[in-house]
């Protein structure tokens, strides 16, 4: 296949999807390529889902300066995209003199960051706002602008809306070269074919010092993976907080937190484990343990036995680290993003803006769209209706009648609407993103059934096509038996 577009942009994780809903608002004709099968890259499906205030990142740096401009711009957004978010607030406990001691520090580059909120706590004080917190914590610090999002349809709601104003999604595609025709892109070529572009912008992560090289723009930079891996506990579990609690940070890592998603389950984790393979999404019982271990020195009463599953994610960490966003020293047409490791989720609206910025200063013209359609509406969710409204949706849609996710109590017509919407779902664990089909206690043991019997019959395909995510990770290995499995 051959395809034309004025601006490529390579990865569709958080970055890569935020930058394709802002360049939307303009008239220019933007593809967003990416390797795997769904947007939502490595490192924005597998995070922590914080938005940060800013407060604690580095002072003096772009990384604090986009993620105070995000944080001025996310709850627009949410409301915007139709997207769950939570300002529930951060408590940083000190429970030794050694981490007292640093608190000073963290409230000093709070104020280097011009985030003024922040303010000091009294043991009594914290322990009335989180009874849970280990009652020998000495005092602490309130980040009342930090805040969880669902990260998932972050990614998705944008890739909506971006494609909704015109942005194509070009999925199960990587990228196998840029061509370079005396010192400018001319195209990128992937496995789903070719695509003419004079500007390539470089989102793709943990794999951007690859594409990168690709133009002989990898020369004083490695990205390399840090794993993080996480517990999530059953909505049941009897212990949870209000408030995200955060560790003290190290200069190696902000540490392993606690908090509540927006969907009420208990989040604990990451660790922060240096790795050589950008493909090891293990996790092991050693690691585990510390984030048991470490957690429960903040919150010792948290039941990590309550766990339903455990996760990782691999952070692109940048070597040397920092924020790197520019346009490249030897390659016309090229625009490299790198650095984005602990908070792309929430820098990731200012690095649009930033970048968008950067193209115009440079001379490309881009002309404003107003007829940009901003808003987008989330998938209705069955599950938190009245019971009248549950009636009505049945009555408009029977599909809204057969619960096909038990534990989530997500309905046929969530998961056919998730299918068929712009980048729509096409594997399990796409559908699993949207609307949370088999994200319950019993992790999928039941649904995934009627999950495959579902994307089967309305992707047209057979069900032994049908995929848990990437290419080979089929879900059926072939029939034990003849019939019509699909009606």
């Amino acid at each position: 296949m051959s395809y034309k577009a004025d601006i490529v942009i390579i990865g569709a994780g958080a970055v890569g999807t935020a930058i394709a809903r802002e360049l939307a608002k303009y008239h220019v004709h933007v593809m967003v390529v990416d390797k795997r099968d769904d947007v939502g890259g490595d490192a924005s499906k597998s995070n922590s889902s914080i938005i940060c205030s800013g407060a604690d990142c580095p002072p003096n740096t772009l990384e604090s300066e986009l993620c105070r401009s995000s944080r001025a711009m996310i709850e627009d957004v949410v409301r915007e995209l139709d997207i769950p978010f939570w300002k529930c607030g951060a408590i940083m406990p000190a429970v030794t003199q050694q981490q007292m001691d640093i608190l000073p520090h963290i409230y000093d580059d709070a104020y280097a960051n011009h985030v003024y909120d922040v303010e000091y706590l009294s043991p009594k004080q914290i322990l009335e706002m989180e009874p849970e917190i280990n009652p020998n914590v000495l005092g602490g610090l309130f980040i009342p602008g930090d805040a969880v999002i669902d990260p998932f349809l972050l990614v998705v709601a944008q890739a909506e809306n971006a494609a909704a104003n015109g942005v194509e999604f070009l999925l199960n595609a990587e990228v196998k070269q840029i061509a370079v025709d005396q010192g400018r892109v001319t195209a990128v070529e992937t496995t789903q074919g070719t695509i003419q572009t004079q500007l390539v912008i470089n989102a793709a992560g943990l794999f951007c010092d690859a594409i990168a090289g690709m133009v002989g723009e990898a020369d004083d930079f490695v990205v390399k993976p840090r794993k993080g891996q996480f517990f999530i506990l059953d909505k049941n579990t009897p212990v949870k907080t209000s408030h995200i609690i955060y560790p003290i940070p190290t200069p190696e890592t902000r540490g392993k937190l606690l908090l509540q998603t927006v969907h009420g389950n208990m989040l604990l984790g990451p660790t922060a484990e240096d790795l050589d393979d950008k493909d090891d999404h293990s996790t092991s019982a050693e690691e585990l343990a510390g984030v048991e271990r470490d957690c429960k020195m903040l919150v010792p009463n948290i039941r990590v036995e309550d766990a339903i599953t455990q996760y990782c994610g691999l952070r692109p960490n940048r070597i040397p680290a920092g924020f790197h966003i520019g346009f490249g020293k030897k390659t016309k047409g090229y625009f490299g993003i790198s650095g984005i490791r602990s908070t792309g989720i929430s820098t990731s609206l200012g690095i649009a803006k930033y970048v968008v910025k950067m193209l115009q200063e440079s001379g490309i013209r881009l002309e404003r769209n107003f007829e940009f359609q901003s808003h987008r509406k989330g998938i209705e969710k069955f599950s938190e209706a009245s019971d009248e409204r549950r009636a009505k949706l049945i009555e408009e849609n029977p599909l809204y009648g057969r619960v096909i996710c038990r534990c989530e109590t997500v309905t046929e017509a969530e998961i056919v609407e998730a299918i068929h919407r712009p980048v729509g779902a096409r594997t399990v664990d796409a559908v699993k993103r949207r609307v949370r089909a088999g994200t319950g206690r019993c992790q999928s043991g039941f649904c995934t059934p009627k999950v495959i019997e579902i994307l089967a019959r309305e992707l047209k395909i057979p069900v032994t096509d049908v995929k848990k995510n990437l290419t080979g990770s089929n879900m059926l290995a072939g029939m034990v038996r003849r019939g019509d499995i699909n009606a």
